[in-house]
């Protein structure tokens, strides 16, 4: 997703640190109502790597094993991602560990329903769900975040621990390497850390 300002400059979705990321859970559990969805929905965005359409598209049974535990793969469906072709979503230990606190909250009449609701008990659209990022990241006081705030983050975090481009891109899953290099982001401090490896 790329913003465009007043200027019609394009700028990219803001990449988090990880005290603006606390910023937003502090703000989340201060409101009662969905916090553990909202939390859930948030952390999903930062662990995976999900676009937001992906993310509104997850079923119970997408995360969700039989036996109640939470799978370490979310196979995405061609019909659940852009471009049509289905990939494979990695789920790390703390993504788990947050979906079963959520789920144990949530007791879903079928499999089959939509992992996140709204108010209204049913499915998030992706359209939906982008208004749900703004307006939160807005309320929590961090500005220029976006719905694709989460992707990129999760894309830079990666890259700056030493995890390499194609293994990002097929992560991120992205066609071009190209594409990977835009959501890199970098700053000061991550340049410090570069120059002392010489």
């Amino acid at each position: 997703n790329i913003l465009f300002d007043e200027g019609k400059k394009m700028s990219q979705a803001k990449t988090l640190t990880q005290n603006e990321v606390d910023q937003v859970l502090r703000y989340i559990a201060t409101k009662n109502r969905y916090a553990l969805r909202n939390r859930a929905m948030l952390l999903t965005s930062f662990y995976s790597g999900m676009r937001v359409g992906e993310i509104s598209s997850l079923r119970v049974c997408d995360v969700q094993n039989e036996d109640g535990s939470i799978k370490s793969e979310i196979r995405l469906s061609a019909s659940q991602t852009k471009g049509n072709i289905g990939r494979v979503v990695f789920v790390n230990e703390k993504l788990r560990t947050e979906l079963a606190s959520y789920l144990n909250t949530y007791k879903a009449k079928s499999n089959t329903q939509p992992l996140f609701y709204t108010e209204k008990r049913t499915g998030f659209s992706a359209n939906t769900l982008t208004q749900w990022f703004f307006w939160l990241y807005k309320k929590a006081g961090i500005s220029s975040a976006s719905s694709h705030s989460g992707r990129r983050t999760f894309i830079t975090n990666l890259a700056n621990k030493g995890v390499g481009v194609r293994v990002l891109a097929s992560l991120a899953g992205h066609k071009s390497l190209n594409t990977t290099m835009i959501y890199i982001d970098t700053n000061d401090d991550i340049k410090r850390s570069a120059v002392e490896l010489i």
